[in-house]
């Protein structure tokens, strides 16, 4: 093991990095020890290379770009000579910039926690280059180059981004230049200076949270951080300062008027009628009193949502969907944005003094006219995810880089949404028509992985004394996923008995995340929170469909708000629904707040990206990642550390971790240029009309229906009855969780370990009695109930369940509780004297092969038997295996007839955990054997069997035929499987002799 993983933290807090791990080309780590002085800025979140070798049937995915910036390394280097001039007369700026460095840099005597580097360099460059640059030739020329980039991208404005990985501190920076800037005003004037700020949040949360830079506030930075000394807090007082949200640039009617009344008062004015805000009137209600001053400072949080798109711009190409409308939306907000600080900058009379960006991930995003993750031109400071890692200034994230799901190349939990996404509902109405048990079980699987390693560290942080509890996030792709997770995590209850509705309940599947006791009441404090991160932002009134789903828990928190304010029942009319929301959100782990006992946290959008809680341990994305850019925004959600105490003994914070599964860090970050092919010639495939003789009639089955003649249950057990549950079933049930650095660690789903085999027979002998074994008014026929759990114990005490790298509980998900079902109800079918009756569909009972007709670029093969045996000319050959069967069929003297299942329509209905599915078997046929009629032969031709081809075979074999047979008019018939397609000749001819031995003398 190198270094990479044994020295998670190389670098004090406090100074400038002087250790860095050796990185390759694609961000990954190299072997060797830490190499002296600071890596260079360059643009990538390293994290750890999956493990897993990729089947050959998988390319390899490439990791995004790793490239030095010139421009930020060559400022860089002049902050870095300038900041070691010893002689403060020799920087070269005002009496209060010096003050003011001196007492940031100052190595001891803080009473507050002491400025990190990355917070006093980001501060250092814009006072470099707005003081020192622009009166020395050689350096010029950098802000040259910025103004072109600016004139280019944002004409009128003078922008500096300074990158800031996330939890590095980013509010107490804007401290800091508020600092420099009104004290600098107030004590001398000049056109560099300015004592008026306008603070622009992408939200109603930040907006909150940046209360602390205004003086009068009571927990104010200036004062309880000591960002200035105390004779400067005075200056500091007269400084003005709007904090706002880029929402208040929306133009507002002044004058609301139907469609009537806007034409009597427009009469015959050619001139239209303005109902809307002027500049001037939208900026006096945004900014206030900032329009009496001549020049302003902007200072913009999570900037990346501020640009002006790219004149002629279109370097993403045409959007669809999802992603259309997420560049729709990125591109009005950040049009909303930027009109509103140019706007300002026309209102005054000397302009914005400067724009001041604070972002982690200072980069166009989808919907600009730029390649989305392009990085901001104007960028002059970089403190990036790895330099943060390296000064433990941030938790460590871990990833999943390894499982035990052979069957793939990739990591499942790495990407999760490329293996569940089809399965999600898109909307609310698709939702609803889903219940909390029908997630997929790789996502259920990933949660109880997940959660099970959450319960050793809540139980750590309970030993430890910390009286809040770690936190668990996930962030759901909609509104309509978020619903049906939240309710699978914390609970649920259905009906109104006020109203005679029959009350459905569950507590939830995750016991330290239930927003109920086992009785069905609701706890007192929710556990779990539901957000929709963007409604609670962007107004003040909530989507009917969310406020729904989350009433139960907004109820509980409005009467505990009521209780903890003292305000009996007029609290309850005094806060919002959104504003209460947010407050629960944005003191999540405070004590003595409303958030202080949430643990879960489920969230539509990201949460807010200024969220600045820091007891996140772990995170679950259920959502599409498009890029980098948006990976790194939800891993920040849990990048913040708990503690920021110093260890003594290594001078450096302790380790802290957070364990990041289903947020994909490795895909291709370039196009694929697909190369034009040459199309495939086409066949036509059709019946021919002469060789009706060969035509196949098949019956249309749409269920089956069975009799039993007594009310005792027996089953036989056969082969196909044993029921395999693999990680490819459940999802990985070992996953192993590496930071970039630091020490590894193994989650499992050990609650499902823990479920005893009297709960699991139980269960599934309910299972089996509510889906299988109800009276014809669809009531549960519970008197079979003992013989039912007999049989289940029989199942499983014989060795049928066979769990091979998962927990016997998994047969407790959903569809393999189905699973098992379905196998021991045809084991009663077959070990019973009644009959099993096919059931027709209504409107088309049969099909025939006479009606082939379609054309197919699939490789083909022509028949032409003598005499003829297919009435369809082709068989498509989708595999070697069919074209040997083909083959032995027409060779074979006893076949009458075959046809390929191509088009048919012969589809044979079966079940498979619980879901109705059709299989189509690959051939049919008539044989001759030996008795007066001849037989009708269903043909499989399989390789290696899974559960759904057991499903299948079992359906077809001891349902579909003797529900024919015994329903009669179809003829006889009989179902054949073949596993070994290099003696399919041999093994056909074992079968029809095998049948002739039938017959009856």
């Amino acid at each position: 093991m190198n270094s990479f993983y044994e020295r998670p933290i190389l670098n004090s807090p406090y100074r400038a990095p002087d250790l860095h791990h050796p990185l390759d080309k694609n961000g990954q780590p190299l072997e060797g020890e830490p190499r002296r002085g600071r890596r260079p800025s360059r643009f990538i979140v390293p994290v750890p290379a999956v493990r897993k070798r990729a089947s050959a049937a998988q390319s390899s995915l490439d990791l995004e770009a790793y490239t030095e910036h010139a421009l930020v390394n060559e400022i860089r280097t002049h902050v870095e000579h300038w900041r070691n001039l010893r002689n403060p007369a020799d920087w070269g700026v005002t009496a209060v910039s010096q003050r003011l460095l001196e007492h940031w840099r100052r190595p001891d005597g803080w009473n507050a926690q002491q400025p990190f580097f990355c917070q006093v360099e980001a501060v250092e460059t814009i006072i470099w280059l707005t003081e020192v640059a622009p009166r020395r030739g050689a350096t010029r020329g950098l802000l040259e180059r910025i103004a072109k980039a600016n004139d280019e991208a944002n004409p009128g404005l003078f922008r500096l981004a300074m990158k800031m990985a996330t939890g590095s501190g980013k509010t107490t920076v804007m401290a800091m230049l508020i600092a420099w800037q009104a004290v600098n005003a107030a004590r001398k004037p000049t056109k560099d200076f300015s004592r008026a700020f306008l603070i622009v949040a992408p939200g109603i949360t930040i907006k909150d949270r940046l209360q602390v830079l205004l003086p009068n506030h009571p927990d104010n930075y200036y004062e309880t951080r000591e960002i200035v000394p105390p004779e400067m807090l005075p200056d500091i007082r007269r400084a003005e300062i709007v904090i706002t949200n880029y929402h208040t640039f929306q133009h507002q009617q002044t004058l609301v008027l139907s469609k009537v009344a806007r034409a009597f008062l427009q009469g015959n004015d050619p001139k239209p009628l303005k109902t809307t805000e002027t500049d001037t009137e939208m900026l006096k209600r945004a900014c206030e009193d900032l329009l009496k001053f001549d020049r302003v400072n902007v200072i913009n949080d999570e900037a990346h949502h501020c640009y002006r798109h790219k004149a002629d711009g279109d370097a993403e190409g045409t959007l669809t969907g999802d992603d259309r409308r997420e560049a729709a939306e990125n591109a009005e907000a950040a049009r909303l944005w930027i009109s509103g600080i140019e706007a300002l900058d026309r209102v005054l009379a000397k302009g914005v003094r400067a724009v001041y960006d604070l972002s982690a991930t200072p980069f166009f995003l989808r919907g600009s006219g730029y390649q989305e993750g392009t990085l901001f031109p104007w960028v002059v400071s970089d403190f990036s995810l790895m330099d943060a890692i390296e000064s433990g200034i941030v938790k460590l994230p871990r990833v999943p880089v390894s499982d035990n799901l052979v069957q793939t190349g990739s990591v499942v939990y790495r990407d999760l949404w490329k293996h569940i996404g089809k399965e999600m509902p898109k909307s609310a109405s698709g939702a609803g028509r889903l219940s909390p048990f029908d997630l997929p079980n790789m996502l259920t699987t990933a949660l109880n992985a997940l959660y099970s390693h959450y319960e050793g560290e809540h139980e750590r942080w309970r030993q430890a004394g910390i009286g809040v509890p770690p936190v668990f996030i996930v962030v759901c792709q909609n509104t309509a996923i978020s619903r049906l997770v939240f309710e699978w995590i914390a609970g649920f209850e259905r009906g109104d008995a006020a109203e005679g509705e029959r009350a459905t309940f569950h507590a939830g599947h995750l016991p330290l995340f239930r927003n109920y006791d086992d009785h069905g009441g609701r706890l007192a404090r929710p556990r779990t929170l539901l957000i929709d991160s963007r409604q609670i932002e962007d107004a003040d009134t909530l989507d009917k469909s969310f406020r729904e789903a989350a009433a139960p828990e907004i109820e509980q928190f409005k009467r505990e708000f009521a209780t903890r304010a003292g305000a009996g029942g007029a609290a309850l009319g005094e806060v919002s629904e959104s504003a209460l929301l947010r407050e629960v959100m944005n003191t999540v782990g405070r004590p003595g707040r409303l958030g202080e006992q949430i643990r879960c946290v489920v969230s539509v959008s990201m949460l807010t990206e200024g969220w600045d809680t820091n007891t996140v341990t772990h995170i679950l994305g259920v959502r599409a990642f498009g890029t980098q850019l948006l990976c790194e925004q939800v891993v920040g959600r849990a990048l913040r550390r708990r503690s920021y105490d110093i260890n003594p003994a290594t001078g450096h914070f302790d380790v802290e971790y957070a364990d990041i599964m289903g947020i994909p860090f490795d895909f291709a970050a370039s196009p694929q240029v697909a190369t034009p092919t040459k199309p495939r010639p086409v066949t036509r495939v059709h019946s021919i009309r002469e060789r009706s003789a060969q035509e196949i009639v098949f019956p249309r089955v749409s269920g089956y229906r069975r009799e039993l003649p007594s009310e005792k249950l027996d089953a036989v057990f056969t082969e196909d009855s044993r029921l395999v549950i693999t990680p490819l079933d459940i999802g990985p049930t070992s996953v192993v969780m590496e930071g970039i650095v630091g020490a590894g660690v193994t989650i499992t789903p050990e609650v499902l370990d823990r479920l005893r085999p009297s709960e699991i027979r139980f269960n599934l002998a309910k299972h089996l009695l509510y889906s299988n074994f109800r009276d014809e008014d669809g009531a549960p026929k519970q008197h079979l109930f003992p013989q039912i759990q007999r049989l289940a114990r029989r199942w499983i005490d014989e060795g049928y369940l066979v769990p091979q790298g998962v927990p016997i509980g998994a047969i407790l998900y959903k569809d393999q509780l189905a699973r098992a079902a379905e196998k021991i109800d045809i084991a009663c079918s077959r070990a019973s004297d009644g009959r099993t009756l096919a059931v027709l569909d209504p409107y088309n009972p049969k099909g025939s092969t006479r009606h082939v007709n379609f054309i197919t670029s699939k490789p083909c093969w022509a028949t032409g038997a003598r005499p003829p045996k297919c009435q369809i000319s082709h068989v498509v050959l989708d595999s070697s295996w069919e074209e040997q069967l083909a083959l032995t069929l027409e060779n074979h003297p006893r076949v009458l007839a075959y046809a390929k299942n191509q088009a048919l329509g012969f589809e044979i209905p079966y079940l498979d955990g619980g879901i109705r599915r059709r299989y189509l078997p690959d051939f049919l046929a008539r044989l001759d054997d030996g008795h007066d009629d001849p037989l009708n032969l269903v043909i499989e031709v399989k390789g290696i069997r899974d559960e759904t081809d057991k499903a299948k075979a079992e359906t077809t074999r001891d349902l579909w035929v003797p529900g024919i047979n015994a329903l009669g008019g179809f003829g006889r018939w009989a179902f054949a499987e073949f596993r070994d397609w290099t003696v399919m000749d041999e093994d056909f001819a074992k079968l029809v002799d095998t049948l002739l031995k039938r017959v009856p003398a």
